[in-house]
């Protein structure tokens, strides 16, 4: 049977950096034989971070997030999955809000709050982290071995992927500001040298995960 592998892009910018990665990352998995379910984040129904709720601290819905809305599909597949791909840029320091509102209530579900055991989650999937930035690849380290740390702690083993340094516009001169912070042929360089092989870390990354 094959495996079934959940992809979540958590980016509102279809076919840009972050989504062509999680892309590249979903041709490794289905090369290794997987199925794969995609969420396009930004565009599902209405939906929140958790709303602590307590639901999911009760007996009979132990580990499952009983908010209904948007991310119902998504974290019920997610516990269905074998594997998760999930990818998001770096907004302000931070991943996107619609992945934080995905991550709440993707980690919460599991937590009990009991020291012997204080994560109820008993379907561990590998887990692959992709976030892409316009600073270098160096400048969230902290903010990413957090990330990784708790998804292994309870959703599975985690992997990082960041691609750093990317190129933000196909154009940067037809802004209406000055962006004299970046160099415009120095983001595109990297673009075309530095991103191809980067596509092809998270091909392999996506069929390592499936394998």
């Amino acid at each position: 049977m094959s495996k079934k592998i959940v992809a979540v892009n958590a980016s509102p910018r279809k076919g840009w950096n972050t989504d062509t990665l999680i892309n590249e990352a979903i041709k490794g998995a289905q090369e290794a034989g997987a199925e794969v379910e995609k969420f396009d984040l930004f565009r599902l129904e209405k939906y929140t971070g958790c709303i602590s709720c307590f639901g999911c601290k009760k007996e009979k819905f132990k580990g499952r997030c009983i908010c209904r809305d948007g991310l119902t599909p998504v974290l019920d597949a997610i516990s269905e999955a074998d594997g998760l791909i999930i990818g998001s840029p770096n907004y302000l320091s931070e991943m996107t809000a619609s992945f934080r509102a995905l991550y709440e209530r993707l980690i919460f579900r599991s937590l009990t709050y009991n020291l012997e055991t204080p994560c109820c989650n008993e379907h561990k999937i590998p887990v692959l982290l992709i976030m892409t930035s316009n600073a270098n690849d160096t400048a969230y380290t902290g903010l990413l071995e957090n990330y990784k740390n708790t998804l292994t702690r309870f959703v599975g083993p985690a992997e990082v992927l960041v691609s750093g340094n990317t190129l933000q516009l196909k154009d940067y001169s037809k802004t209406d500001w000055e962006w004299t912070m970046f160099n415009p042929e120095e983001k595109k360089l990297r673009h075309e040298k530095v991103f191809p092989q980067e596509c092809e870390q998270a091909f392999q990354a996506g069929k390592n995960l499936a394998e």
